[in-house]
């Protein structure tokens, strides 16, 4: 019940305000407050002030007042402000001892309170009472000596007094402790406001080993420096680099020294420190020195020195990108030619020793491409540098040995180390050493290399054994074939050229043998062999039927200088369309009359002109479905067909289309004559003449578009038919045959149309 009661409960409703018009008189925030300062009626008056007129008033006063604070004591001892509210108040009745009591039981309360002590001798030092002051600060310090506090207000209370002794005294005590540096440059510069220098040096001395950190080096060092002890201020830099060595070495200190002797004029060691912690700073931590470094060779070097300059700080870059990635060879090689560039032989070996170190990890050609270019440029340095052929001749050994030949090899090495060899004057290593390559791990280049070396040499026995050993390898490269009789004709031994040839060309497979019977023709041409020539087109011609041999063939016959040379040029053009009749290639055999008949409107006569024109086919448009890679159909294509006059299956195709654009030119004559005669006659005549003019008109129309309509549907039985068997000759004089039957029929519907 309590629940549905709950529930029905009413929420009050807010009141609508039907009125939102601004109302005439505004009241501002400065009105409210104005309006509530004038109606404030519960302030209480002041209490009346209290004038004391004689000693038993006083009395009576005093004593409620410290059973006030005593009372308020008793009730919570440990609010510190009420035991110096009381002792102030006592202070202020010039009672001093009662408050130096009223301290004394607040300090037996909580002694480590600093504000208490801070009153406690602040109120002795205004009542003069030094010595009670003094008593009150060494407690302090000795009860609680990290509190500076105590030590700046002891040792400025004794200097105000002129206790010069007691005030060194009490900074002696304090430095026991091992404060911060404030307080170390507080007694620093105390000992220099009384010209104490020597007793400020001694504690620097102990400062810097106290708080040994590179800023407080350097103080020290513009102290000495300030007070006119150059050589002093030297050796506090110098101890300093000491001190901290390469461990934990500073970019300020070394800036620090460098400014400290580019004030004394001392440019060579400014020099020398700059180009020291280069050396030993890295890369991230010396940006500001290299500025410093590059300020200084601007205003006091030269453009050597800025040179030097530039070149450290991208020494420091390269180091760190070779430590990041010692695989990275770009990166060293960079390295490298900076280093060849600016420093000595020792230096450049070193970093080429680091290099070569990073050997690849991978056996994969393609990672060892631009490794081994660090060894190759290792060992060019060393011998056109450094001119050193045995250090030389070692890298090369060196970079062989590292090579796994065994899973590839660079010729370019092997090469290399050859003509180093015989650079040297030392034909026999050369040979071993390319021997020894050609041995372990055979390769084109190295056998061309080998082979050219001999050349160059004339030793052109050793030269044909190498050819041998050539062939033996590769006996598939033609360029070999070629070049080996090429050196067999230049050294005048034909025969042996030609059985070169031989040889090559009965090779069951060549990757280029175009190249080499081209070559061996050219070769039969130079010689005048004229009829070893046409032996080799006809043997060509007996493998290949390629329409560019016979037209070499026929250019060939042509060059010769003799009397039936027409005659046998035109003998080879009709032998090549003959053979080239039933080839698929119609490209080619275009290709092959169009050359015919270039060579006819040169040379031949008019007759043989026109022979030769009649032999060129006809371009055609023709249709053949395209079969996507699925299989499915995937629509049709138009392509350009060649009809050649003498293929005997094309003929009915040639008669179906000049029939069928003659019928479509006669439709189209008898409907211009229409339009013609129908804009002579009148409108009256028309409505008359145009139905008779109709009937035969309509009644025709079928008998016409049925042969139009038949001839489209064998179009494309033909097209799908050449699609389907275009590369069978038999199919295709099946196919006219067939087509010549169909169109004697349409030639016996076409007749009673035209009659």
């Amino acid at each position: 019940m309590a629940s549905t009661a709950a529930g029905k409960q009413r929420i009050p409703k807010v009141a609508k305000v039907k009125n939102k018009a601004p109302a005439e008189v505004q009241i501002t925030a400065e009105q409210l407050l104005r309006e509530a300062k004038e109606r404030e009626l519960e302030l209480l008056p002041p209490p009346p002030k209290q004038k004391i007129t004689d000693k038993e008033e006083l009395n009576d006063y005093k004593l409620r007042k410290r059973k006030a604070f005593e009372d308020n004591i008793r009730k919570n001892r440990t609010v510190i402000s009420n035991w110096i509210k009381y002792a102030q108040w006592e202070e202020s009745l010039q009672e001093v001892q009662r408050a130096r009591s009223i301290y004394e039981r607040a300090l037996d309360v909580d002694h480590r309170n600093i504000t208490l002590w801070l009153k406690y001798a602040e109120m002795e030092m205004k009542n003069r009472q030094v010595n009670h002051s003094r008593n009150i600060w060494d407690r302090a310090i000795t009860i609680l000596p990290r509190v500076n506090q105590f030590w700046y207000k002891y040792t400025y209370m004794e200097e105000m007094l002129g206790n010069v002794a007691g005030c060194r005294q009490v900074f002696e005590r304090w430095m026991e402790w091992e404060p911060e540096e404030q307080a170390w440059h507080s007694y620093i510069n105390f000992e220099l406001r009384y010209k104490e220098v020597d007793k400020a040096r001694s504690i620097y001395e102990n400062f810097v080993m106290v708080h040994p950190e590179v800023k407080n080096w350097i103080k020290y060092a513009n102290f000495e420096d300030k007070h006119g002890y150059i050589a002093l201020g030297r050796k506090v830099f110098e101890r300093s680099v000491e001190f901290f060595g390469e461990d934990h070495i500073s970019e300020s200190l070394y800036v620090a020294f460098a400014r400290f002797e580019e004030k004394q004029k001392e440019f060579e060691r400014v020099r020398i420190i700059y180009k020291y912690a280069l050396d030993r700073i890295p890369k991230q931590q010396a940006q500001e020195l290299f500025k410093n470094y590059t300020v200084f060779e601007k205003r006091f070097g030269d453009r050597r020195g800025i040179e030097d300059v530039i070149v450290s700080k991208r020494r420091f870059q390269y180091e760190e990108e070779v430590k990041a990635s010692p695989h990275n060879y770009d990166a060293w090689f960079d390295y490298l030619r900076l280093v060849e560039s600016d420093a000595d032989a020792d230096t450049v070996r070193e970093v080429y020793e680091r290099a070569i170190a990073n050997i690849p990890p991978i056996q994969e050609k393609r990672h060892w491409r631009r490794y081994i270019y660090l060894w190759i440029n290792y060992a060019l340095y060393e011998e056109l540098e450094v001119k050193d052929p045995e250090r030389t001749r070692q890298v090369y050994q060196a970079c062989l040995e590292v090579i796994p030949h065994k899973k590839f090899t660079f010729a370019k090495i092997w090469l290399l180390y050859g003509q180093f060899e015989i650079r040297q004057k030392n034909l026999q290593n050369a040979r071993r050493g390319l021997g020894t390559s050609i041995g372990k791990c055979p390769k084109n280049k190295l056998f061309k290399g080998y082979i050219e070396l001999e050349l160059q040499l004339r030793e052109f026995d050793r030269c044909r054994k190498l050819y041998e050993k050539y062939l033996e390898f590769s006996p598939e490269n033609c360029t070999t074939w070629i070049k080996f009789s090429e050196l067999e004709t230049i050294l005048g031994d034909s025969e042996r050229a030609r059985a070169i040839f031989e040889l090559a060309i009965g090779q069951p497979r060549l990757d280029m043998p175009e190249v080499l019977w081209k070559s061996y023709i050219d070769f039969e041409i130079e010689q005048e062999e004229y009829d070893n020539t046409r032996g080799l087109y006809k043997r060509l011609l007996q493998r290949t039927q390629h329409v560019k041999v016979w037209i070499s063939y026929a250019q060939f016959e042509m060059s010769i200088d003799s009397e039936d040379r027409i005659q046998r040029c035109r003998q080879i053009y009709e032998e090549a369309n003959k053979s080239m009749q039933g080839c698929e290639e119609k490209e080619e055999r275009l290709m092959l009359l169009e050359s015919w008949r270039d060579y006819e409107e040169e040379f031949g006569s008019l007759a043989n002109k026109d022979r030769v024109q009649k032999l060129l086919p006809e371009k055609v448009k023709k249709r053949r479905k395209i079969t996507a890679e699925d299989g499915s159909d995937a629509g049709w294509e138009e392509y350009y067909d060649y009809i050649f006059p003498e293929d005997a299956a094309n003929q009915p195709n040639l008669k179906l289309l000049a029939m069928a654009k003659m019928w479509k030119k006669q439709q189209q004559d008898e409907e211009e004559q229409e339009e013609e005669e129908d804009d002579d006659d009148d409108d009256d005549e028309e409505e008359q003449q145009v139905p008779q003019g109709k009937e035969p008109q309509e009644s025709s129309e079928p008998e016409e578009e049925q042969p139009a309509a038949h001839r489209e549907q064998k179009e494309k039985e033909n097209d799908d038919r050449d699609d389907e068997s275009s590369s069978s000759s038999s199919d295709s004089e099946s196919d006219g045959q067939h087509e010549d039957d169909k169109e004697k029929t349409e030639q016996t519907k076409a007749d009673p149309e035209k009659q």
